[in-house]
Parts: C-alpha cells; structure tokens; sequence
C-alpha cells in the first residue's frame, strides 16, 4: 500500500508541474506535504517571536481629535457623529450611576464599560444592524448604537417582571432577539465557538448578506473555547469577526501574563486567518476597520482576528479592586487625553459640532431620565417564579412538568414563608 501510495503522490505531483526526486543527496528536490507548504533548507533553522515584526495598530484620530491622515477621514456626516459621541457618553452615565447602584445594594452585580466605549460604538456602527452579535458581557455600547433602550437596560440590571431575560440573568447579561444580539452567558469563549456555528450556518444560506460578530477580551482567548473557535473558523471557512477587546487585564491579569506573543491578532498566521489591530480608543479606526472587516468576511467567506487595543479604566466588575494591581497614574493618563470619549469631543469641537453646554445639557438629561428608570424599575414585580421552569425545552418535558407541580404544592403549603407579593401572577 505504501508503495501505491509513493506512485499516486508522484503521478499528483507530475500533474502540478512539480519535480520530484528519490535521491535523498539532491537539495533541489521538491516535496509537496500535506500539513504545510513551505521550503526546504539545508541547515536547521529555529524560528524566533523576536524575528517576526508585531501587527501594527492602526490609528486615524491623535490626542488632539485631529485626523492624521485625510484619506483615512471616514467622512461621516454631523448627525452621525454626534449619535456616536451621544451613546458614549450615555453609556458612561449610565455605568456610573448604575456601579453606584450596587454599592448601594439596589443591584446584585454590575460591569462597567469605560475606556472601551469606542470600541463598542464604533464597531456597532462599522456594521449592519441585521448582523447576528455574540457578545461577552463588556459589549453594552452596542446594544445602545442598535437601540437598546434605557429601561430595557435597567430592567434587566433588576430582572424584574419587563425584564428581556425574565429574570434569569446576571445584571449585564443582555440579550435581545429584536437587535439581533444573542444572550451573554457568563463562561468566559463560550460564545466564540457559538458565533462561528451561526456563520457556518449562515454562509450556507443562498444569497447570504449577513456576517457574525463575537466579542471577547484578551483574557478569554486563553481559553480552550477561543482555540477551537479560531481553528473551526478557519477550517470551514466562515463569514466571522472574531473581535478581541483587548483591554490590558483579564480581572486581575496583567496581559503580559495571559501570553507572550503577539498579543491576539499574531495568532491569525498560525491559524491561517487574516488579521488586523486597531487602536480601541479611537472610534474612526474602529468603525474603518470594521468596515474593512465585514466585507472581507462576506466577500471571502472567511474569518477575521480583530484586536481593538485599549485600556479598562473601570474595576474588572463590582467584585474586584483594581487598585491592588495597577498605579493611580496609569489610569489617570487613560482617564483624560487618551480617553476615547476625550478624543471625539476633541474632534467635534474643532470641527465646531459640540460645546461644553450642549455636553453638560445632555449628560444632565440622561442622567435625569435613567434615575428616573431606576425609580421605576426597582418598584416593578419580579418574573412569575414559575418562570424559571420554561424557555429551557420547546415543549416542557414529564420530569419538569413533575418538578413545577411538586414547587407549586410546596408554595401553596408553605406561602407565608415566601415573598409572593413581590412577584408576578
């Protein structure tokens, strides 16, 4: 069988025009492998990180709001970017005041979004609405750029009664059937492998016009999950943007001690995918880059690595102190000239789009309309406690439907020692 084997891959290699030799003392000889295509050389050779030059970081806008290069101006009207500058900032207010709603006890749990607000917008507005979004649980901004509104937030942040996810969510596990943007679960690279079964789905689809995004920070990607992701991508070749966000710490971890490559983009090579690194915090590049991003994905049928480099200025979530392991100073510098927020307000103000009062009018106003939202939400029932046995199984099976009637005598038997006027009939 070896021998037919050695006759068929000579007879293949004749067919390309390729030259084959026995003699194991010929250097020209020219060997066709099926696991890699590279050529052959004489001396052993050790392949150095260090010889390999980084991806570099595309950037558009400076400091100072000015764009560096005018071909790189995506051009985008007054209104549109004023939508991108007004859902930064609403996602900023909205953070601060609902971080503080934790520390109060209104809510069990909450993740701020800032340093990264451009990241979000930007790559929300690069994209087409009716592009299918698996998000991780720092993605909020895109939510808002859709139209997530401000009570469907809230309500979600007190799963109470209105609440999308009937109460059976973390705070800021969004998800949102209307928007095109698929629950957050908490397990870190679940939703990478997810993402690229949809677009595998997708691009089988005739006429095909929609992409997937997934999300994940630097941190996830170090999980088996993101590797498999990466590999089933670009092996079956599918129309996602595997979007890294990577903002410096994975909860405690500095990234210098998640990998030592080339950061995430860098592992693109290795798995045959195109890559492409953007600076995070500025919203031009992001939303340029995007662009570029889905229609190489739809043209292709083929995935993307997208690293958008940033830094979370917030705590990890409500359950960390990022004091321990980071300088007051660093987030200082990240906090005002290299805020993202910083550098569109600069930019619209030299292009004489924004003011200081039209700011502090609309961060009032916001800041008005979600406190009054909170004052709503927390007032509202929670779900119907039967809830939590539906939404599992199209159609409840015999044992569930046995678990809910054992729950439903064990109520009745014993209410007054359950809040039950707290939640829905």
């Amino acid at each position: 069988m070896s021998f037919i084997r050695n006759v068929k891959l000579v007879r293949g290699l004749y067919a390309k025009g390729l030259q084959y030799s026995t003699s194991v003392h010929s250097t020209a000889e020219t060997t066709v492998f099926p696991g890699a295509n590279a050529p052959f050389v004489v001396k052993p050779e050790l392949t150095h990180p260090s010889n390999t030059q980084p991806i570099p970081i595309y950037r558009v806008l400076d400091r100072n709001g000015q764009i560096l290069d005018k071909t790189q101006d995506p051009n985008l009207s007054k209104e549109f970017v004023q939508k991108m500058f007004r859902d930064m900032v609403l996602l900023n207010t909205m953070d601060k005041i609902l971080y503080e709603s934790q520390r109060q006890g209104r809510i069990s749990f909450y993740m701020t979004n800032s340093g990264e607000e451009a990241s979000h917008v930007g790559s929300a507005a690069g994209l087409s609405n009716n592009d299918l979004v698996y998000a991780q649980y720092r993605e909020a901004g895109v939510l808002v750029w859709r139209g997530f509104t401000i009570s469907e937030f809230v309500d979600q942040c007190y799963g109470n009664s209105d609440d999308l996810g009937k109460g059976k969510q973390m705070p800021v596990h969004y998800g949102s059937k209307r928007l095109n943007f698929v629950t957050i679960s908490s397990p870190l690279a679940t939703q990478t492998s997810q993402a690229v079964g949809a677009a595998y789905a997708l691009k089988r689809r005739p006429n095909n016009d929609r992409c997937v995004v997934t999300y994940f920070g630097e941190g996830a990607a170090s999980e088996g999950d993101a590797h498999a992701a990466f590999n089933f991508a670009a092996t079956l070749s599918c129309p996602v943007i595997l979007y890294c966000r990577n903002n410096g710490f994975a909860i405690s971890t500095p990234s210098d001690e998640q990998y030592k490559g080339d950061g995430i983009a860098g592992r693109g090579t290795g798995y045959g995918i195109s890559s492409i690194r953007v600076d995070g915090t500025d919203i031009f590049a992001v939303y340029n880059a995007t662009k570029i991003a889905r229609d190489y994905v739809l043209k292709n049928n083929k995935p993307i690595i997208f690293e958008a480099m940033a830094y979370r200025i917030g705590h990890h979530s409500t359950s960390d102190d990022s004091t321990a392991y980071r300088p007051a100073e660093d987030l200082e510098v990240w906090n005002t000239v290299e805020s993202p927020i910083t550098k569109l307000k600069n930019y619209l103000t030299n292009r004489g789009w924004w003011n200081e009062d039209e700011e502090n009018d609309y961060v009032k106003r916001t800041r008005k309309e979600i406190l009054s939202q909170i004052s709503l939400s927390e007032k509202k029932l929670k779900p119907n406690w039967r809830e939590m046995f539906t939404d599992v199984y199209h159609e409840m099976p015999l044992g569930l439907k046995g678990q809910l009637a054992e729950m439903e005598d064990h109520v009745a038997k014993h209410k007054e020692h359950y809040p039950l006027a707290n939640f829905k009939n």
